[in-house]
């Protein structure tokens, strides 16, 4: 996870959630798409290897935990947003929205098919 003393909460935050996938992953999580077959194929472009260690991070860092059921010789696994951080799904939406204006107002394209 991070050190256990930081200097700023943000510092801690980005330490958590930060980096290249794991908003994307939690939006998706949030969404429903918490599979992770479903993960590794709603997100372009993230390798296998990737999504597994992200999840891992985010697991580790008690955000999200992992269900693991198996069905005669199939075992499916599933993700979860925590309960008592069920606030993160405003906190991301807040974000989506943020930068939407922000690409707005400088003229910056979105992927319309992308709704994350």
């Amino acid at each position: 996870m991070t050190e256990k003393n930081c200097r700023c909460a943000l510092e801690l935050t980005h330490g958590i959630i930060g980096g290249k996938w794991k908003l994307k992953i939690l939006c998706h999580i949030i969404n429903g798409d918490n599979r992770f077959s479903t993960l590794k194929r709603v997100i372009p472009n993230i390798t296998e290897k990737v999504l597994y260690t992200n999840l891992r991070e985010l697991e580790q860092n008690g955000i999200i935990y992992k269900q693991t059921i198996q069905e005669n010789k199939k075992i499916s696994v599933f993700y979860y947003l925590k309960e008592e951080y069920a606030d993160l799904e405003k906190i991301i939406y807040l974000l989506r929205n943020f930068t939407k204006k922000y690409a707005r107002l400088n003229n910056i394209e979105i992927d319309k098919e992308n709704l994350y």
